[in-house]
């Protein structure tokens, strides 16, 4: 595992599952979301939910943290974002099934949710 700084990054530490084989649900939720819109500067707000059965890893919540808090100040569209956050928590963790969604604020009149799944 690699030490643990304070500041944003885009590394998923992970820790092996303690019961892999059992199917279980993990279920995240962070409602402090922030990313920029990619055409206005303007700062986007979401809840992101995260929910999956871990196989073999199960990712550390402190770099999870660390990992959502990087897109603070980058530009990006609601629907590259949650395709991103799912393709990179499938990279770390490889797991039986994960569900991102997430749940933006409502930005000119519209309410925007993205799902984004993916199963082995």
């Amino acid at each position: 595992m690699s030490p643990m700084s304070s500041q944003p990054q885009k590394t998923l530490d992970t820790f092996p599952n303690p019961n892999p084989g059992r199917d279980y649900v993990i279920h995240f939720e962070c409602p402090e979301f922030t990313c920029l819109c990619p055409k206005t500067g303007q700062p986007d707000f979401a809840t992101i939910r995260i929910e999956y059965v871990p196989d073999k890893l199960c990712v550390e919540l402190k770099s999870l943290k660390f990992y959502l808090w990087s897109y603070r100040n980058e530009g990006t569209f609601h629907e590259a974002v949650t395709n991103k956050i799912l393709d990179d928590l499938v990279k770390a963790t490889d797991p039986r099934r994960v569900k991102v969604v997430a749940d933006f604020y409502i930005r000119g009149g519209i309410h925007t949710v993205v799902t984004a799944e993916h199963q082995k």
